[in-house]
């Protein structure tokens, strides 16, 4: 009897253990949120605030467009100069002899802080309107072909 009794001892010790071992102990998950692929933003071609003159600067206005549900922040924005045969200046048809090589672009950093583009709405894109301050500068050596003349300025956000 007592060999029956230790062989049962034995059998139930060796199913804990075994079942110990199958069962393991608890596991925890993590939750991870995970966010749709970014899309980018965009922005409206940019136009001098005010009338270019041969030795000043004047400010760039854009709107940025956020498809995202979320806020994107924006670093900075610079002049696009990445697409070969689109030129990062523009002027209008009455002046094509004026000579876009007389502008220059100085990269704005909103003092340090960038920028944040809100979120998209429901079906409505996150905007935001800016204003780059003596942003855009006409050499004084400016053609006289540049009189009166009206351009347009293809930014891009620089991070």
């Amino acid at each position: 009897m007592l060999t029956t009794l230790l062989a049962v001892a034995a059998l139930a010790a060796l199913a804990a253990g075994a079942f110990a071992y199958w069962s393991g102990a608890p596991s925890t998950t993590t939750a991870t949120t995970v966010l749709p692929d970014p899309q980018p933003i965009t922005f409206s071609v940019g136009v001098p605030a005010a009338e270019l003159s041969p030795g000043h600067t004047a400010g760039v206005s854009i709107v940025a467009h956020n498809p995202n549900s979320y806020f994107v922040h924006v670093s900075a924005m610079s002049l696009d100069t990445d697409h070969p045969g689109i030129p990062p200046f523009i002027v209008d048809a009455a002046h094509e002899l004026c000579d876009v090589g007389a502008l220059s672009f100085s990269t704005q950093t909103n003092g340090g802080g960038g920028w944040n583009v809100p979120a998209k709405v429901d079906e409505h894109d996150g905007m935001l309107s800016l204003d780059l301050s003596s942003a855009i500068t006409m050499s004084a050596d400016a053609a006289d072909a540049c009189q009166g003349a009206s351009f347009t300025v293809r930014l891009v956000a620089a991070n």
